[in-house]
């Protein structure tokens, strides 16, 4: 058994800080959504607390609906980046051929540049298309935008992968899809966490595309819907700090569901 030293002492104490610094926002956020109205105590200070400033915030800003419309465009967006990226990964990682690497040197292309440098000209398109206002025209963004990075952590992965098992399932008569969504799919679900969650954080956390391509409709995601209510009820501070709680939760909720998977699929990825 190993020793409790001084050194593991020091380390559990640096651990527990560290902690602690990143749990003060937290604390601060909670502490401030639950003040009464008009109190200018300060924001570590114990007040009587009241959940009436959540209602508020929730009728107010309209919430119910951001979430919702933020909830069908970050699922839609997580599963077709999913389903894309590993498809397209899976020959990259085990072809040895020029056009592999070729083909994996383009996806990478699209890591180094931003994707402000096509933001006319997707708009242009995406008004073309008729899809300006349609919640369907962030899926479709979110998709193409997501995928190289998607790619390059499945790429990862699967070149850590013995491939011993889709070899088996191919001598014992099946085909490649088969293979790859009977077998190979399911060993990737360490990575496939670590996809979901950063994807999903991107994609619920953005601000400027929901902006541009749903401006004027009545279907807002949650931070476009929060930056209106911060404009409108710039005094009641409460209610705005409520509503930071409410778009923050269900991601926080999804991180500590998918944190195992999110460190194993870091890891499995590092050693591709």
């Amino acid at each position: 058994m190993n020793r409790y030293t001084w050194r593991t002492a020091v380390l559990e104490a640096a651990m527990v800080a560290a902690a602690l610094v990143f749990a003060f926002p937290v604390y601060v956020l909670v502490s401030l959504s639950l003040r009464q109205p008009g109190d200018q105590s300060s924001p570590i200070a114990l007040s009587t607390p009241t959940l009436a400033n959540y209602g508020d915030a929730w009728q107010q800003a309209g919430l119910g609906s951001a979430l919702l419309t933020s909830t069908l465009i970050t699922a839609g967006s997580v599963v077709l980046v999913v389903v894309l990226s590993a498809m397209a990964a899976y020959p990259l990682a085990r072809s040895t051929r020029t056009w592999s690497k070729a083909a994996f040197g383009l996806f990478m292309l699209g890591l180094l540049l931003p994707f402000q440098l096509a933001l006319i000209p997707l708009y242009q398109s995406m008004r073309d298309l008729g899809l300006l206002g349609n919640p369907l025209a962030l899926v479709v963004f979110y998709t193409g935008l997501q995928t190289p990075f998607s790619v390059f952590l499945y790429t990862g992965f699967l070149r850590a992968l013995d491939p011993a098992y889709e070899e088996a399932a191919l001598i014992d008569g099946c085909g490649p899809l088969r293979a790859f969504f009977s077998v190979v799919l399911p060993l990737l679900r360490p990575i496939t966490g670590t996809v979901v969650i950063l994807n999903a954080i991107f994609v619920w956390n953005d601000f400027l595309t929901p902006l541009l391509y749903l401006s004027g409709t009545g279907q807002q995601t949650v931070p476009v819907a929060l930056f209106g209510f911060v404009g409108q009820y710039v005094s009641q501070w409460p209610m705005v700090f409520a509503g930071l709680v409410i778009g923050t939760a269900p991601m926080l909720l999804v991180y500590f569901a998918l944190q195992k998977r999110v460190i194993q699929g870091f890891a499995g990825g590092l050693k591709g």
